[in-house]
């Protein structure tokens, strides 16, 4: 018991998390074993990410060196991809059916309209293309405040953003699985015509290929809406995007004057673009503020466990 304890805490609150979601993941591909293709593969691979998390972070505490450091912070970003992948394996067998009915009708009671054909009208290749490319930039914003923060040397805010980054991600994916959609651009608009309707200048189709790749709808697919991610509510552009923003603010980074207008045409971006219904969107803040409220806490929690100081809201303090 006490060797385990002193494995525990050698783990930072995100490892935490990652630990403790891939064990669920587990459990939920065993059970729906009949159901969840390569479901052996993805419960070694999970079981190898637990493994990894344990053993980076044992790595840290007893040899720290910058390297190692890096390798500990950095490997939660190619982590979320990975799981973003294994759920769409996960997501339409198990959940078969999708509600965009439900955010459709949402949309049209709150608004009197679809918000993505009403916002048509002021449709522009420029504008497009800004926002496309914008849309294309989601991933890297925590990466850049993750960036902001080490070149500063602020490890123990880092911690916290990290956390508070694949905390919300991990969030987010329980809403997929509680309501699966497939977003507007295929139920209220022909998606084999989104490059006619929105074209851009110059990156836009690359750029709107490399998202359809990314959610398994390369160019070519057949049924795109049938194989599509299901991904839509609650917006964890919306979400993670509005983390990063708070995180910018709140932690007082000078980059937040990168990020409150970068973030505010993200997620202006993923109606004007038709990836999102408002309701989506306004689910990613909900999801937002329970994440950070419920956040603070955990992490501090943990910090308590493992013998660290609590995390004060104080850049002079962290």
């Amino acid at each position: 018991m006490k060797r385990i304890k002193s494995f525990l805490k050698n783990l930072k609150a995100y490892d935490l998390v990652v630990v403790v979601f891939f064990i669920l993941l587990t459990i939920v591909s065993i059970i729906f074993y009949d159901q969840v293709k390569y479901w052996q593969l993805f419960v070694v691979i999970n079981l190898c990410i637990i493994f990894f998390a344990f053993f980076i972070s044992f790595l840290e505490e007893k040899f720290p060196n910058k390297f190692i450091r890096a390798l500990h912070y950095w490997y939660i970003a190619p982590l979320i991809l990975i799981t973003f992948k294994e759920l769409y394996f996960m997501i339409k067998p198990i959940r078969v059916y999708d509600f965009d009915w439900l955010f459709i009708q949402i949309d049209r009671k709150l608004f009197g309209v679809d918000p993505t054909v009403w916002i048509y009208q002021f449709a522009h290749p420029v504008i497009t293309e800004l926002l496309q490319i914008v849309y294309g930039s989601f991933y890297l914003l925590p990466i850049f405040l993750g960036l902001f923060l080490l070149r500063k040397k602020r490890y123990v805010a880092m911690d916290f953003a990290v956390f508070m980054i694949i905390y919300g991600f991990y969030l987010s994916y329980f809403g997929y699985f509680a309501l699966p959609g497939i977003g507007p651009r295929f139920t209220l608009h022909d998606f084999s015509n989104t490059n006619q309707e929105l074209p851009g200048l110059w990156l836009t189709n690359f750029l709107r290929e490399v998202v359809n790749s990314g959610e398994s709808i390369p160019a070519g697919t057949h049924n795109p809406a049938e194989v599509v991610q299901r991904d839509v509510f609650p917006s964890g552009h919306t979400m993670i995007t509005l983390i990063v923003m708070y995180l910018s603010v709140r932690l007082g980074s000078r980059s937040k004057y990168f990020f409150l207008p970068m973030g505010t045409l993200l997620i202006i971006a993923t109606v004007y673009l038709r990836y999102h219904y408002v309701i989506d969107l306004i689910g990613g803040l909900l999801f937002m503020l329970f994440a950070v409220w419920t956040g603070k806490y955990i992490f501090n929690w943990w910090r308590r466990k493992i013998g660290k100081e609590e995390f004060i809201y104080d850049r002079t303090k962290f």
